[in-house]
């Protein structure tokens, strides 16, 4: 039976969507009643919808109880059913900041992007760096090194973890460092020591991004590739930072803050 909520209590809404992945979190009472994450189709509306109805549906709730919806990601261009769009970056800033007050910086790996984000005490964003024009430091880039490896994306991290020693990766050029992995293959390093050495020259790029808007503590991950314990690892040791990787799916902060935005967005009207 689907649950009817008091209409002095709504819930409210935020969608992010990916390239890869959209996402939907459900607010209600300000905790997280339902989430989704569904795999981005070619129409974007349509894949924000679903991953709404799919929150909704965790929720036990109707799009009636709804008060206000936050639509954010590359798909918020294609969102008619939200109220107001908002960048990711300030729904990434809102999203760690509701998981983890003390957050300060963000690392956001997406699925083909990344981003350095810093925010003020109460999660607002003071400054940012993004990198948008090369797969390097994405998902999409370890997607293509698992690929070379013949293992599974989830693998990577583990198999980092395993090596005793670094393989300096040269290139974070996916089409360079393709060749160059296959060669040092050919050559007889071991898999563990050259995946070890992917994430570092990752973290390396992540750590230029860093120079131009700084970092302090608490240092949180958010995105998909946060869920690779061996990039955690390679950015704790080059940024020489502790890193919080929430326990919550670190892939739906962007929808969460999108949510807690349209709580107070909604609460207005």
């Amino acid at each position: 039976m689907t649950k009817k909520i008091d209409n002095n209590k709504p819930a409210f809404a935020g969608v992010d969507v990916g390239s890869l992945t959209a996402k939907s979190v459900i607010v209600l009472n300000g905790t997280i009643a339902g989430y989704s994450l569904i795999p981005t189709s070619l129409n974007s509306e349509q894949s924000g919808l679903t991953a709404l109805q799919k929150a909704l549906e965790v929720a036990k709730l109707t799009r009636d109880d709804v008060k206000y919806i936050v639509a954010t990601g590359y798909g918020r261009i294609s969102a008619p059913y939200a109220n107001k769009t908002v960048t990711e970056i300030t729904c990434h800033g809102r999203g760690a900041h509701y998981l983890h007050p003390n957050t300060r910086t963000i690392i956001d790996m997406g699925g083909q992007d990344c981003k350095a984000i810093r925010l003020d005490k109460d999660g607002n964003v003071t400054d940012f760096a993004m990198n948008d024009k090369c797969a390097a430091g994405t998902g999409r880039f370890l997607e293509v090194m698992a690929n070379v490896f013949k293992v599974k994306l989830d693998d990577l991290g583990p198999l980092a973890l395993k090596a005793k020693e670094i393989v300096p990766m040269s290139s974070t050029c996916t089409v360079f460092a393709e060749s160059e992995t296959v060669s040092l293959l050919a050559r007889g390093e071991k898999p563990e020591n050259i995946i070890k050495g992917i994430h570092h020259a990752i973290a390396h790029r992540v750590s230029g991004m860093f120079s131009r808007v700084g970092i302090e503590s608490d240092v949180f991950f958010s995105g998909g590739v946060a869920k690779n314990v061996g990039m955690k690892a390679a950015l704790e040791e080059v940024l020489k930072a502790k890193i919080v990787a929430p326990e919550y799916d670190p892939q739906l902060v962007g929808a969460l803050g999108a949510a807690v935005l349209a709580k107070n967005y909604g609460s207005k009207v």
